[in-house]
């Protein structure tokens, strides 16, 4: 018999089996997870895109209402997390903002054509100069914002803004509608001066 032969024979194989079953247990557990899986642990903030370099995220809580240009997500991005640990949904009323705080909900008006919709931020971007939101495909149909024409002016009306000790403050949008809208003594006044006019 020659010499490898010996060495064949002589190899334990059992015990070599045995080792590697110990040394490779722990990973069987995630032999069945997808890549997409791993997605859950990235941090949220850079799950679905991340501020290029020396872009800075500066979250303003006063709730002012802000003027500029609005784009529509790309669809590269469906299912991807968001901001807030989410995944996207293109079929939802979710914007992304670069300055508004997550939760913050919205009402963004088309300029060209006074077409509005209600959105809640739930996402950080675009952050390209001159954009202030991007929308779904959903919300930017409803304000006339086609993905052929891809941009159009708005003015983003902040209608509730979460604060940093955790309340909820009135935005600019909120503030619009409430001195737009007549209060109960008003409703009142009215509907007597319109009975007197009938006698």
């Amino acid at each position: 018999m020659s010499t490898i032969g010996r060495t064949a024979k002589q190899f334990n194989y059992p015990a070599l089996a045995a080792f590697l079953g110990l040394i490779l247990s722990p990973l069987l557990p995630f032999a069945s997870v997808r890549a997409d899986d791993w997605l859950v642990d990235v941090p949220p903030a850079t799950a679905l895109r991340a501020p290029p370099p020396g872009i800075q995220i500066i979250v303003d809580h006063s709730g002012q209402r802000e003027k500029g240009i609005a784009s529509i997500y790309s669809h590269s991005f469906d299912g991807r997390l968001m901001a807030n640990g989410r995944p996207y949904q293109p079929t939802s009323h979710v914007a992304a903002s670069r300055s508004l705080p997550l939760g913050t909900v919205a009402r963004v008006t088309n300029l060209q054509n006074g077409k509005s919709t209600q959105v809640t931020i739930e996402d950080r971007g675009p952050f390209i100069s001159g954009r202030v939101v991007d929308l779904t495909p959903l919300a930017a149909n409803e304000i006339g914002l086609t993905e052929d024409a891809g941009l159009a002016p708005v003015i983003v009306s902040p209608l509730s803004v979460p604060q940093p000790d955790g309340s909820i403050k009135p935005g600019a949008g909120a503030q619009e509608a409430a001195s737009a809208r007549p209060n109960a003594t008003e409703l009142v006044s009215n509907a007597t001066l319109a009975r007197f006019d009938e006698e």
